[in-house]
């Protein structure tokens, strides 16, 4: 972190010694990459600060990856995570099946502004409001109107396995939705799971067949999986909390779900940088392009978490400007212990991951906002300059009882 924060001071010190403002902007705009090895230190900054039990960092840039483990895969295990260490992705997993609807979409299997209701089970009436029904392309970028979780998950129910098929599919038609889809951003954990269905029925597939066939295995990303073996489980990291079983996770196929490893991400950050190696294939850029810029919102909740968005995607978030060099593409995801978080700056192809399990007690601390940092120090960039602080609101004291957040709260 503190490597990041002296590109600030660059403009002055060359200042001081005699260079032109002009020519000092120039080189604080193209300083010389650092090595990617300097990322290992500014991880650990990132590890100690977060109070994190382990965590794994994956770093691209060009043809380069580097890799690094912290901390430990279980409190007291004294073993350094592994490049084979088995992660939760949680929300991460919700990229994946973006990546999924976009291939179907060029392919003409299916539309982005396809309704919902053209691939719901047979007498379910998926509500609308007003003129707008809900498309694909708002269950991509949250703005369907559909709230957050489906509550109710029975008592000790593992992570990621509710709600089921049928259970999603009798809540939805009884919903009143928050927003005419496509006014406004409401982060939906339930509105990818959703989105999996419609493209199992588009393409009469399991969705965990379909995406293995579109994506994991052309991209020979053997370790990513729903279905976990005893031998992945045993290699999965674990919090400082006590978070339930690894098991078979289709149920949230969509939204949630997925298992891999940090060798499996260096390959997922490759597609991502478009850096075909070996006849390997890249991501369509149209994928990670803006759908909705902010103006076209009335609000937007839950979508935040690493910055402000200046534009929302199919299930990406973008933090600056397009045409700026600093522009990045993010997901970031969390829950059963985990903290996770993919960053792009393709002006610079350079690209992070990071997964990260709970400490005992929380430190408050941003890791998202810290991985932006090493991302764009790798990239040979300023960091980002610190969001505005949060207005503060003053309620009177009410007595009240506080409920425990629900169990499979996910980002």
């Amino acid at each position: 972190m503190r490597r990041a924060r002296l590109w600030y001071l660059l403009p002055a010190l060359l200042s001081l010694c005699g260079v032109p403002a002009a020519s000092a902007k120039a080189a604080a705009a193209s300083p010389a990459l650092p090595a990617l090895q300097t990322a290992e230190e500014m991880g650990q900054d990132l590890f100690v600060l977060s109070g994190s039990v382990g965590m794994v960092l994956v770093v691209v840039r060009d043809d380069q990856v580097f890799f690094h483990g912290y901390g430990e895969t279980a409190p007291g295990s004294h073993q350094l995570p592994s490049q084979d260490s088995v992660l939760r992705l949680c929300s991460l997993t919700k990229i994946f099946t973006t990546d999924v609807l976009s291939k179907l979409a060029t392919d003409r299997v299916v539309r982005l502004d396809d309704p919902l209701q053209q691939y719901s089970p047979k007498r379910i009436v998926v509500p609308t409001r007003g003129d707008s029904p809900i498309t694909l392309v708002d269950l991509a970028t949250h703005t369907a109107g559909l709230s957050r979780e489906i509550a109710g998950a029975p008592p000790h129910t593992p992570h990621f396995t509710y709600p089921d098929y049928k259970t999603r599919w009798r809540w939805l038609p009884k919903q009143r939705l928050h927003n005419a889809p496509g006014s406004s951003a409401l982060y939906s954990n339930v509105g990818f799971d959703l989105l999996s269905d419609a493209l199992s029925s588009a393409t009469h597939k399991q969705y965990a067949a379909l995406l293995a066939e579109r994506t994991l295995n052309p991209l020979h990303m053997g370790n990513t999986t729903f279905f976990p073996t005893d031998a992945q489980c045993s290699k999965l990291l674990v919090s400082g909390h006590d978070e339930g079983p690894c098991t078979v996770t289709e149920n949230t196929a969509g939204s949630s779900g997925l298992y891999s490893t940090a060798t499996d991400m260096a390959i997922w950050l490759k597609y991502l940088l478009h850096r075909g190696e070996n006849g390997m294939p890249v991501q369509d850029k149209v994928a990670q392009d803006v759908y909705f810029p902010p103006e076209k919102l009335a609000h937007q909740v839950g979508l935040d978490h690493a910055g402000i968005p200046s534009g929302v995607g199919l299930g990406w978030i973008h933090l600056l400007p397009p045409d700026d060099p600093s522009h990045i593409v993010q997901k970031t995801g969390g829950g059963a212990g985990f903290r996770n978080y993919i960053a792009i700056n393709q002006a610079h192809h350079t690209a992070v991951f990071l997964a990260a399990t709970d400490g005992p007690v929380g430190t408050g601390f941003n890791l998202f906002y810290g991985a932006n940092d090493l991302l764009l120090a790798m990239a040979g960039l300023p960091p980002l300059p610190p969001p505005p602080p949060r207005p503060v609101f003053v309620k009177k004291a009410v007595h009240h009882v506080v409920k425990p957040a629900p169990r499979h709260r996910r980002r």
